[in-house]
C-alpha cells in the first residue's frame, strides 16, 4: 500500500478515529449504567460495534474529507442516550457521565502509547507501506486523536462534555437556563468552530484553547512511548 496514497491516508486516520469515538460514547453509557441509568443498555448502545454508533456525517464524511485535505481530523458519533431522571443524584451523576468520555480517551491514548513504544524497536529499517508501518501509523494517530478528543470535549459549552460539567457546578436555577443552550448545540458548534474563526482569526477556539494542552499532552504520551522503546 502506498503511504502517500488516498486510501492509506484515509485509513490511518479514520480507523483510529472510529475506535476513539465509539469508546468515548460507550464510556458515557457504561458510566450511566454504573450510576443507575440503564437506558443505553436497554437501547443496545453499549456495543463496541461501530455500526450502532455511526453518524454518517460526523463519523464518515467529515473525517474522510479532512483526512484527504491533510487537515486535523475529528468527528463525532451518535450520542449514547442518558436519562438523568433515572440517576439518583442527577446533577452530580451527569457530571460524572460527561467526564467518562474524555477520561476514556486519555486511557486509550495511554494504551496506544504503550503499544507504540512496544512496536517502535521493530520500526527501524521497515519497508514503507508494510503492515508494520500501517500499524505504527494507526497507533500514532490513535494517540493524537484520543488526546484531541479528550481536550476538545472538555470545552465548557454545550453540547460538549465540558458543558455538562459546567451545568453541574452552577446553581440549579442557572443550570436550567444553561441546559437550554443545548438545543442550539449544533448551531453553536458551527458558529464557534467554523464561522467565528473565519471572521475573527484571533477567536479560533481550537487553536487557542484546545491545541496547546493537546499538543503538550500528546508530547508526554509520545515521550512515554519513546522511553518504553528504549
Amino acid at each position: 500500500m502506498d503511504p502517500s496514497g488516498i486510501i492509506w491516508r484515509a485509513a490511518v486516520w479514520i480507523i483510529p478515529l472510529v475506535l476513539a469515538i465509539v469508546f468515548h460514547e460507550v464510556s458515557h453509557g457504561l458510566a450511566a449504567r454504573a450510576l443507575g441509568d440503564p437506558t443505553a443498555a436497554e437501547q443496545r448502545r453499549l456495543s463496541l460495534n461501530p455500526l450502532r454508533h455511526v453518524d454518517p456525517v460526523g463519523t464518515v464524511v467529515l473525517p474522510l474529507l479532512l483526512a484527504l485535505a491533510k487537515a486535523p481530523v475529528f468527528g463525532w458519533a451518535k450520542p449514547v442516550p442518558v436519562d438523568s431522571r433515572r440517576l439518583p443524584h442527577p446533577r452530580r451523576d451527569m457530571m460524572l457521565v460527561a467526564l467518562a468520555g474524555p477520561g476514556s480517551n486519555l486511557v486509550l491514548a495511554l494504551v496506544g502509547a504503550v503499544l507504540l513504544g512496544a512496536l517502535t524497536p521493530s520500526l527501524y529499517g521497515i519497508q514503507p507501506g508494510s503492515l508494520t508501518a500501517f500499524v505504527a501509523a494507526n497507533l500514532l494517530n490513535f494517540v493524537i486523536i484520543n488526546v484531541f478528543l479528550a481536550i476538545f470535549n472538555l470545552i465548557p459549552l454545550p453540547p460538549f462534555d465540558g458543558g455538562h460539567v459546567v451545568a453541574g457546578l452552577l446553581p440549579e436555577r442557572l443550570a436550567q437556563r444553561w441546559d437550554q443552550l443545548a438545543r442550539y448545540g449544533l448551531l453553536l458548534f458551527i458558529l464557534l468552530l467554523l464561522v467565528l474563526p473565519s471572521i475573527v482569526p484571533g477567536a479560533n477556539i481550537v487553536q487557542r484553547l484546545v491545541a496547546p494542552p493537546a499538543q503538550a499532552l500528546t508530547e508526554w504520551y509520545l515521550g512515554l512511548a519513546q522511553s518504553i522503546a528504549g
